[in-house]
């Protein structure tokens, strides 16, 4: 029997054991709806009070600022759609980055359908923003800026300390989707001065299904999900009470262990991308070197398609990705590829590996012999080897 190997844990984590054991009870006795006012209800009612403490307090914010949703995907439209609608009246035009998420991009091309101008910042080929095309960037009619902490198929660390610096000498609220480091990067809203910020817990060993949005106090957001007075009347809905609690203790842990688990992870990531590079040759590594997320490897493997080497791994037990798992089943290019310069034929022959917890380096071991002998077999066979080769 293979070994089996995940390593595909930018796209999710499992649930730790504590996280479900903290759940566990909610999902069974302690049933209440959290709005009721009998001891049933009031019982909930603190469990969500104090898993919001714990997010809050891990991310240097406010009780009050923290805003429970269903995951990423809700907590950007949240914020973009929410900034728009609320600040239309003063200006309709939002700046982005071209290496956002979907969950981003989406909804500002839905903005830009009800008359809203989107200006999607260009990246260099290792996909950082300058800093000065944002200035440029920035109109008398500038609402919001979003630009996320770090890109989820190429690990950029994007240098949010020095955008949000731009944005608070015109007074323009800015937004960032953290999805990819809350749990695994030292994040700090205060320290980042963000008005808004994203996160999900199934990217730190979380349940799926909950996601919070950071709300600086006082920042003018309408609600998406009208209903109810939940949430601070910023998103209706009988809360998700498992799925917080989780939440919270899945952020208790990973803060309790970052810093080990952070230096265990760029210690195994710089590991297997020096034997990619030792073992295989036309292998481009794409992001940085440094300033990158620590579980994160992206490499495009010349000559061949990454999708025929993420079959063949999982035909061998090791599941890796294409990139981002929200666009997996897209047959076009990946647009951060494309955005940080790539030729078409090396951004279809990409492959990310995402390392995590529960990654050793006998995992690692295993995958660089498939590896290395699955992308030889495919370039034996591949029509492409003769006659092109990316400079």
């Amino acid at each position: 029997m293979n070994r089996e190997v995940y390593l595909d844990y930018a796209a999710t984590t499992p649930i730790r054991p504590e996280v479900f054991q903290a759940m566990e009870p909610y999902l069974t006795k302690e049933f209440g709806n959290p709005s009721s006012i009998h001891h049933f209800g009031r019982q909930v009612r603190i469990a969500i009070e104090e898993a919001r403490e714990k997010i809050a307090k891990a991310l240097g914010a406010k009780n009050e600022e923290i805003i429970f949703t269903s995951g990423g995907t809700e907590s950007n439209n949240m914020a973009l759609k929410g900034v728009a609608y609320a600040l239309s009246h003063k200006g309709k035009h939002i700046i982005t980055s071209s290496i956002e998420h979907h969950s981003i991009l989406e909804p500002c091309h839905f903005l830009e359908k009800l008359g809203f101008e989107i200006t999607y910042l260009p990246v260099d080929k290792e996909g950082f923003i300058d800093p000065d095309s944002l200035r440029k960037a920035i109109r008398k009619d500038t609402i919001l800026i979003s630009i996320m902490h770090a890109n989820n198929e190429i690990g950029t660390i994007e240098p949010i300390e020095e955008l949000t610096k731009i944005a608070k000498e015109y007074e323009i609220y800015f937004h960032t989707d953290a999805v990819q480091t809350v749990g695994h990067m030292p994040v700090n809203v205060n320290k980042f001065g963000v008005d808004l910020l994203s996160i999900s817990a199934h990217k730190f060993y979380g349940p799926k299904g909950i996601g919070a949005l950071y709300i600086r106090k006082g920042t003018k957001i309408y609600p998406l999900i009208h209903g109810g007075e939940q949430e601070q009347r910023k998103r209706a809905g009988t809360e998700n009470v498992a799925g917080i609690v989780g939440m919270g203790k899945a952020i208790e842990i990973s803060i309790l262990e970052l810093d080990k688990e952070k230096e265990r992870l760029i210690n195994l990531r710089d590991y297997f991308i020096k034997e990619v590079e030792k073992r295989m040759e036309d292998v481009y590594l794409n992001g940085p070197r440094e300033k990158r997320l620590p579980n994160n490897i992206n490499f495009s493997f010349a000559y061949i398609e990454g999708e025929s080497i993420i079959l063949n791994l999982d035909l061998e037990g090791i599941a890796v990705s294409a990139g981002s798992a929200c666009s997996s089943a897209s047959l076009e290019p990946s647009h951060v590829l494309s955005a940080i310069g790539l030729p078409i034929e090396l951004a279809h022959s990409a492959v990310r590996f995402t390392l995590g917890y529960y990654t050793t380096k006998e995992d690692l071991d295993y995958t660089l012999e498939v590896l290395e002998k699955t992308v030889k077999r495919l370039r034996d066979i591949s029509p492409y080897k003769q006659g092109w080769k990316f400079k």
